[in-house]
């Protein structure tokens, strides 16, 4: 029932701007914890960002100051605005939802950094 579709994910200059959204249902989008994680080849996948009820967000180190976690209530979807773009920043970023203790993801979004 819980469904996440992500999008917006592309090929980008360093420094530029990118925003990808997650198309949610099956979920309490006002309670859940929501956010968006990253996995580059070789490596683990790493927290980008959270947010739940009220507002309250969590940034991963490496994107805090430079990327922006919203939730969009008439579209209901979470959006991440990400600014100053490096090429580490270069991964698959997914779409996650906590619902009762479990994860649920979406498909991901390919996020590709030039230098």
């Amino acid at each position: 029932q819980v469904q996440l579709v992500e999008s917006g994910g592309g090929l980008v200059q360093a420094g530029g701007p990118l925003r990808l959204f997650c198309a949610a249902s099956g979920v309490n989008f006002s309670r859940d914890l929501m956010g968006w994680y990253r996995q580059a080849p070789g490596k683990q996948r790493e927290l980008v960002a959270t947010v739940t009820i009220g507002g309250r967000i969590n940034y991963g180190d490496p994107v805090r100051g430079r990327f922006t976690i919203s939730k969009d209530f008439r579209k209901f979807t979470v959006d991440l605005q990400m600014n100053s773009l490096k090429p580490e920043d270069t991964a698959v970023y997914y779409c996650s939802v906590n619902r009762f203790g479990e994860d649920y993801w979406g498909q991901g979004t390919q996020v590709t950094v030039s230098s």
